[in-house]
């Protein structure tokens, strides 16, 4: 015996060795790790590291973790380590009660790639539990006639340890009637037998209380024990007997409570009290006497409490029929606990990834396993989600399976999904679960801003007061966050000449566009401004749109006559002979207006004349003429007030002040005065030379209406070449001589027309009155600059 001891001891220390330093793993086979119940949390049990092939720092990179079935937080990971320590002490009575060995199944879950590997945990028993009958005290009853030899069934105890440390033995205390014998059950139990070692003799002892003493196998054992009470009886001959000596019976999990189980049968050939027979459990644990009931008259079985096949497929009971003389028998019944299918599909969650990045594909979403705790084809499960969605199911190795994305996902379509798992078995009637997810995609910016309109068209007067309003860009992003924030910048003009920045600015949040400066038509009709807009995300994104803007005319300049000057310097006169016929023209009053459009249409009017009715003005080119016959009763002198007046709103005006003077004809080589050559005038020479220069005049006029309507022509194509246009002095003659005659002008000029293009100046020269002696009374050259010049014709010059 003390052998045997000393075997199962060295066995033992092999064990708890193999328990600190072990790891086992070969070829598919799960990992296995052993370590001894009740052990101090933070016991270290391995390093997974060097297990899985890992650097250390990989375990941590890769996203390893511990998945259960039962969520048991039993095991602790240390990322950076990758040792595996004990989360907390463990109990194997309650983890695995009876079952030897105790195996906690788990898994070990790498992300990075994903990779599952298959482990167990190996709880070894500790000598913890002492034996404990379940009676505190056994009553018999037997007859003084039994023989020496007869066995006496007795109830065993029980250890809920396991293994070495299990009960092993029995002894009794010393007298000189009984010992025990020890029997093995066949399942890995013994039980205690009372031997009669003498005959009785009821007149000696009457009764007995002896003390059953049950050891386990611990180091050291641990024991327990309870009072044989022996009572002597008369004889009782015949020991009952069971009709089988063993009962199989299988019974649906879903049976109801109250149910019959089975009935056993003992016979007995005694009569009286020594023929009636009890029935009762033997044996029983308390998880039997939990679960059923015996009826000690019919030896019927019932359940008393639900089954469940997840929990235990099988039970073996033991029964005793006893007769009134003490005598027993005993017989076994298996009861086999069948399968329905009453547990619908599990589904354990082991990492869900939300949100995910728009346009990633492949990514795996979720980590998941499914089970079912029941059996055959109540176990076989099939998992799909819905078919409209851009995900698939895809299967691993132990019923594990990774949620993946079948193609990118773009955010601007659908923003977030609703994923239901559908797990559903293949048992009778088929049972199914269901587990919703949610998913949300998180941005990428892959949407540029894009502008309401590709070209924007603004208007804005001029003359505006400064940082006016003068309208706004607007651009949307499809995308969210800081990419679908937008500012906004103008761009380089293509023109480099042109000023952007002191003509507009833009305000980078809303796209509002304000005037720098005061706008002025005359100098800037119209101008181009590209306006960019850019989102805040990383590459940021832009995209551009075209402003124009359009300078609006406002009726700022009022008309300005050209001819004749008003520079405060002598006046000029404008010759008249009596002859003349009624619509004479006299002179013309030349003005232009710096506006376009009606605020440049320019009319003339009268105001005031020395003697009305005796001129008038043509309201359209401002011709002077007189509107009727001249007489001796004319005054010689007249002054005439001419108005000039654009068609704005208000409109604008400018006068000038004309002087006429009345003569009887025109002196050769000069001409005095009226009042100084009245007596000349009538002098012959002088008709001659009269003639001669109203000649010269009419051909003069007639070649200076040619020379506008040149400038003209040289106007219109230089606008759309570019080029200037010049009239060469050569064209008009340089002096011409007076004569008498008829004429439409007083006197002889000459006129000058040059154009530059490209400068916006234009340089206008009137004729020089040709009178030698005399101090003019004309100015003889004037210039006027000005970027859009008109003339009283209505062209520009």
């Amino acid at each position: 015996m003390e052998a045997i001891m000393a075997g199962a001891l060295q066995k033992r220390q092999v064990f708890f060795l193999c328990v600190f330093l072990g790891v086992s793993w070969a070829g598919t086979e799960p990992l296995q790790y052993f370590v001894a119940e009740e052990m101090e949390r933070g016991t270290f049990l391995a390093n997974l590291a060097n297990d899985l092939g890992l650097e250390p720092g990989e375990v941590s990179a890769r996203g390893c973790r511990i998945v259960s079935d039962e969520n048991i937080r039993f095991l602790l990971l240390n990322p950076l380590t990758g040792d595996l320590l004990l989360n907390e002490k463990l109990d194997r009575e309650k983890l695995c009660g009876p079952t030897e060995p105790c195996v906690l199944p788990f898994q070990l879950l790498l992300e990075k790639p994903f990779q599952i590997f298959r482990a167990e945990l190996w709880v070894r028993d500790i000598n913890d539990h002492s034996p404990v009958f379940l009676d505190k005290e056994i009553s018999l009853n037997i007859l003084e006639s039994t023989t020496p030899g007869v066995t006496f069934l007795l109830e065993r105890a029980e250890d809920s340890d396991v293994g070495i440390n299990n009960l092993r033995n029995y002894t009794i205390s010393s007298n000189i009637y009984f010992h025990i014998d020890v029997r093995d059950s066949g399942e890995g139990n013994v039980y205690p037998e009372l031997v009669l070692d003498r005959v009785l003799d009821r007149e000696e002892v009457s009764e007995l209380s002896l003390t059953l003493t049950a050891l386990d196998g611990g180091s050291p054992p641990r024991s327990g024990t309870t009072l044989i009470h022996i009572l002597v009886l008369d004889v009782n001959d015949n020991v009952p007997e069971f009709v089988q000596s063993l009962y199989r019976v299988q019974v649906p999990e879903n049976s109801p409570v109250g149910s019959l189980v089975v009935a056993v049968l003992a016979r007995d050939l005694d009569t009286g009290s020594n023929g009636e027979i009890v029935y009762a459990f033997l044996y029983a644990t308390d998880r039997i006497l939990k679960t059923f009931r015996i009826n000690s008259t019919s030896g019927k079985i019932y359940l008393k409490a639900e089954l469940n096949y997840e929990a235990i497929q099988t039970y073996t009971l033991t029964i005793q029929a006893k007769d009134g003389g003490g005598l027993s028998g005993k017989c076994t019944v298996v009861v086999h606990v069948t399968d329905i299918n009453d547990n619908p599909p599990e589904l354990l969650m082991s990492s869900l990834t939300s949100p995910i990045a728009e346009n990633s594909p492949d990514t795996v979403v979720a980590v998941f396993r499914i089970r079912d705790r029941d059996s055959g084809n109540n176990a076989k499960m099939v998992c799909s989600i819905q078919d409209d969605l851009p995900f698939i199911l895809k299967p691993s190795v132990e019923n594990f399976y990774t949620l993946v994305t079948e193609s990118p996902l773009d955010r601007e379509s659908q923003a977030e999904y609703n994923i239901t798992i559908t797990v559903s078995d293949l048992g009778t009637p088929r049972l199914q679960t269901q587990h919703t997810i949610t998913v949300t995609v998180s941005d990428v910016n892959d949407n540029a801003p894009a502008f309401s309109q590709t070209t924007y068209t603004l208007r804005v007067r001029e003359n505006n007061s400064p940082a006016l309003h003068i309208g706004t860009v607007s651009a949307t992003d499809r995308d969210a966050g800081a990419n679908a924030q937008v500012t906004y910048s103008l761009l380089p003009p293509r023109d480099p000449q042109l000023p952007l920045a002191s003509l507009v600015s833009i305000n980078a949040d809303n796209g509002q566009l304000f005037a720098l400066r005061s706008l002025d038509y005359e100098a800037l009709q119209a101008f181009e401004v590209r306006v960019g807009a850019a989102d805040r995300g990383s590459p940021a994104l832009s995209s551009q749109a075209l402003v124009r803007v359009l300078v609006l005319d406002d009726n700022d300049n009022a008309p300005f006559v050209l001819y004749p000057l008003q520079n405060g310097s002598a006046p000029c006169t404008e010759l008249v002979p009596r002859a003349a016929e009624a619509g004479y023209l006299v002179t013309k009053v030349v003005a232009v207006d710096g506006d376009s459009g009606q605020n440049a249409w320019l009319s003339f009017q009268l105001l005031k004349a020395t003697e009305p009715g005796l001129f008038g003005v043509w309201a359209h080119n401002g011709e002077v003429r007189t509107a009727r016959l001249l007489s001796e009763r004319d005054a010689v002198r007249h002054r005439l007030l001419v108005l000039v007046k654009d068609n704005g709103e208000p409109p604008l005006s400018a006068s000038v002040t004309l002087h006429v003077l009345l003569v009887d004809g025109f002196s050769q080589p000069y001409l005095p005065l009226p009042d100084v050559a009245a007596a000349e005038a009538r002098a012959d020479p002088l008709t001659v030379y009269l003639v001669i220069a109203l000649a010269s005049v009419s051909s003069l006029f007639l070649c200076s209406a040619l020379a506008f309507v040149a400038v003209r022509l040289c106007r219109r194509s230089g606008a759309a070449s570019g080029g200037g246009c010049a009239v060469p002095e050569g064209h008009f003659p340089g002096h011409l001589v007076d004569v008498s005659g008829a004429g439409t002008l007083s006197q002889s000029y000459q006129y000058e027309v040059c154009l530059t293009g490209g400068t916006g100046t234009s340089e206008f020269k009137f004729l020089k009155p040709i009178i030698p002696n005399l101090p003019p009374q004309c100015p003889g050259k004037e210039t006027e600059e000005n970027p859009n010049f008109r003339n009283s014709f209505g062209f520009n010059i």
